[in-house]
């Protein structure tokens, strides 16, 4: 049998289901692909693929390649188990991108690092961080990157099936009393429970996005910084990150304001920019013409009013697929084609 067996762990998520159609549009070479998920979808079918499967130690060995979209803990508890039953694991989760023996890759950015996956395992960024760096990559390589401030505005997705489930339900709840949202905005917030967001996301913005920490960032803003570094390899890169969370099903959105070792000329900008793979340059791009797209786009490209060393864009991708699923699935090309995939057996 040719090509290579597959797990794919989390494949009913919203990410994994993606991961799954992703695979089979580029053609994967896949002898076979076996759906894990949780012990609550354990032993349904999954139309094309088979029965889904639960992690348990005599199943996760064999295996080529295993996808991971399945949070953090499943992660940490299974990728290592996966690599020592001999494959490479490309990870969606956060669970090891800060580790130093795991390469944090964006396949346009820095496909080189994925040579030095030291424990079999490669991560993928998170989805925020992805979008933005391939404009940020374009411009560092033509003006020399040294901070950046960076405001996102994540869709509902950004939380999985479940955010984009809690805005859908509560759009035609608020909707429906126009009135309300008009003149008594607090009446209206409340007509709803959020238990997925932290507000009332309908008809509205909530900047908080993540977990607070002791210096007033979440976890979310504090990624923005951290993953942007060793992605760019910039470990004192200047970052001021903001997320906020936005009625869009899909579809993140990043206002960012770089600034350079030396002055910006804009049209050598928008040079970069248009010559840098999968970056598509329009005049106002917007995450909802976003959606399904393989595709980052960027626009709004002009200098900075105050400083000739900052420009000021606003890029927008979709967050599940050009964001997760696509990246997933083209580091699992990337270690094949650069001999990772059957290397630890």
């Amino acid at each position: 049998m040719s090509g290579h067996r597959i797990a794919v762990v989390g494949a009913t998520g919203a990410v994994g289901q993606i991961m799954l159609r992703t695979l089979a549009r580029r053609d994967f070479p896949a002898a076979e692909i076996v759906p894990f998920a949780s012990a609550r979808s354990a032993g349904r079918e999954l139309d094309g693929y088979g029965t889904i499967q639960p992690l348990s130690e005599e199943r996760v060995a064999g295996f080529d390649l295993a996808l991971f979209s399945a949070g953090g803990s499943t992660s940490k508890a299974w990728a290592e188990r996966f690599v020592a039953g001999g494959a490479v694991v490309v990870d969606n989760s956060s669970a090891w991108r800060m580790d130093p023996d795991v390469p944090l890759v964006v396949s346009e950015v820095n496909p080189e690092a994925v040579d030095g996956a030291r424990k079999g395992i490669v991560a993928n960024p998170n989805c925020t961080t992805m979008v933005v760096m391939l404009p940020v990559k374009a411009l560092h390589d033509a003006f020399g990157l040294r901070a950046m401030v960076a405001t996102s505005y994540q869709a509902a997705g950004g939380a999985g099936q479940k955010g984009i489930d809690e805005l859908a339900a509560q759009v035609p709840v608020l909707g429906a009393d126009v009135e309300a949202l008009v003149g008594d905005g607090e009446r209206a917030a409340r007509k709803v429970t959020a238990s997925v967001h932290a507000n009332t996301l309908a008809f509205n913005v909530v900047p908080k996005l993540g977990t607070l920490g002791d210096n007033g960032y979440t976890d979310e803003e504090m990624k923005l910084q951290n993953e942007s570094r060793k992605i760019l390899g910039l470990p004192e890169l200047r970052v001021s990150p903001t997320c906020v969370r936005v009625p869009v099903m899909v579809g993140h959105a990043i206002e960012v304001r770089a600034t350079f070792a030396r002055d910006v000329d804009l049209d050598e900008a928008l040079t970069a920019l248009r010559a840098f793979p999968n970056l598509v340059v329009q005049e106002a791009p917007t995450p909802l013409e976003a959606a399904g797209r393989d595709e980052t786009f960027v626009g709004r490209v002009r200098r900075d009013l105050a400083d000739p060393k900052s420009l000021n864009f606003f890029v927008v991708g979709d967050n599940l697929l050009n964001g997760a699923a696509l990246n997933t699935v083209q580091l699992a090309e990337l270690a094949v084609d650069r001999g990772l995939v059957g290397a630890r057996v």
